[in-house]
């Protein structure tokens, strides 16, 4: 029943002393496998953004420095989450059953929220609430 899934990632910060949301990217996957793969595909694409493994090209030497171990590891959760076959297979399942599920990771700055819900459980829920609004009150 649920066949089509809306994917959304966004970052949470503070600026001007308010709580911030800044997108980093929607999809409408029309699979249960397409939207699993979206939400490793960016952990994966923020993880190494955050922290690109050693040795890459991209940057000149000495331009990433390493944290204190008391800074929370959000590279490091995402990366464990994509390799985590069991974790996405719970995901998975809750998806399947219309079920909205949120991942969420956190550093000293910002916060990191996954999203995914079914299409078809949007509907029926908008479905119920339309018809309540419609049911008159005595």
């Amino acid at each position: 029943m649920h066949e089509e899934f809306l994917c959304h990632v966004t970052a949470y910060g503070i600026c001007g002393g308010r709580r911030v949301g800044v997108p980093l990217g929607t999809y409408r996957a029309p699979t249960l496998p397409l939207a699993m793969w979206w939400l490793r595909d960016r952990a994966s694409w923020i993880a190494e953004r955050l922290d690109p493994r050693p040795g890459n090209p991209h940057f000149p030497e000495r331009a990433i420095a390493p944290v204190a171990d008391t800074v929370p590891d959000v590279p490091g959760a995402l990366r464990d989450w994509c390799g985590d076959t069991e974790r996405q297979e719970q995901v998975a399942e809750e998806l399947a059953d219309g079920k909205l599920v949120r991942l969420i990771t956190r550093d000293d700055t910002t916060e990191y929220e996954f999203l995914a819900e079914s299409v078809d459980a949007l509907r029926m829920q908008r479905t119920r609430a339309s018809r309540a609004a419609l049911v008159p009150h005595p």
